[in-house]
């Protein structure tokens, strides 16, 4: 009877066959006695393969660290001392080989070359990266259990990564977890964190879950938070953001000055009126005058016509 597939099995199975012939199960159980003249004896990083080239067990397990790590070349895109390395072999000296890797799918160092000597990393080896491990490291569960909980908290831990991040959620109930779980390293040993999103001090980065913005697919992802919690924007949100913004402001300065025209008409209307008022007061003083003049011409009238009966009286009084 064919026994069922089991992806991860497989590739630690495979891991083991290439790189020395034991499974990765046991890379954290012991660490081998290293003579002084160790660095001359590694094995260089081009000799090392960057991955096992074992495909992923869904979309996600690629789909989710890239998210992290295009989020992170535009929030630190100024900065040349880190590098983010998706489904990258890990090579270091705490297990029984070092040209067996521990692959996390995804991982954060700090201190280091952003592009190793201009070049990008085919792997990241422990012994070329003057031993800076990463000091974040991140797994995701799929359906074939990977040892998340047990071996690779044991390689992390002798690594010496301070935060450990598991993203479960798919199968969190069967493996009796929390979906999103943080672990820091204390005295050598992992610590169940509390909080989400949960802020890292020495990284200067929060850690939690978000839906991927404008995403049709209503996609659950994980995601960088500054230290309010407000989750950062990708540079796509930015640039729309600043879009609206330009926007909004075209369209204040364009309300702003419809309602200057609006404010020059109302003056001019009220010039026209005050203007008007006038012509209409100089008519009515005009009007007031002819009748003044008017009945001024009329007494004048009245006075000569009262006077040449008077006169016309005394003519006849003189002649009786």
């Amino acid at each position: 009877m064919a026994r069922p597939l089991n992806l991860q099995s497989d590739r630690r199975d495979r891991i083991g066959e290439r790189y020395g012939g034991e499974s990765p199960a046991r890379w954290g159980e012991r660490r081998p006695m290293l003579s002084s003249n160790l660095p001359y004896q590694l094995p260089s990083s081009e000799e090392l393969p960057g991955s096992d080239e074992t495909p992923v067990d869904n979309e996600e397990q690629n789909f989710i660290p890239n998210v992290l790590l295009f989020l992170l070349q535009y929030l630190w895109r100024e900065r040349y001392d880190w590098f983010f390395g998706v489904d990258m072999g890990i090579y270091h000296t705490t297990g029984v080989n070092v040209r067996i890797p521990v692959i996390p799918d995804g991982f954060l160092s700090l201190g280091v070359e952003r592009r190793k000597g201009g070049k990008g990393r085919k792997s990241y080896v422990l012994w070329e990266e003057n031993y800076v491990p990463p000091i974040l490291t991140l797994e995701m569960v799929s359906e074939t259990p990977g040892g998340e909980y047990t071996e690779k908290l044991s390689i992390y831990a002798k690594l010496g990564v301070l935060y450990y991040v598991i993203y479960n959620p798919l199968f969190w109930r069967r493996d009796r977890h929390s979906p999103f779980e943080v672990y820091r390293l204390v005295d050598g040993v992992y610590q169940l964190q509390a909080g989400e999103p949960f802020w890292m001090p020495e990284i200067g980065l929060g850690i939690g879950r978000c839906l991927l913005p404008d995403d049709p697919l209503k996609r659950e992802v994980l995601s960088w938070f500054d230290a309010r919690g407000d989750r950062h924007l990708s540079e796509a949100e930015v640039e729309r953001e600043q879009a609206q913004a330009e926007r909004q402001r075209a369209e204040a300065e364009r309300q702003w000055a419809e309602a200057e025209r609006q404010r020059a008409r109302a003056e001019r209307q009220r010039a026209e009126i005050a203007q008007q008022q006038t012509e209409v007061e100089r008519e009515r003083a005009d009007v007031e005058r002819q009748r003044a003049e008017m009945a001024q011409q009329q007494a004048e009238a009245e006075r000569q016509r009262a006077e040449r009966l008077a006169e016309r009286l005394r003519q006849l009084g003189e002649e009786i």
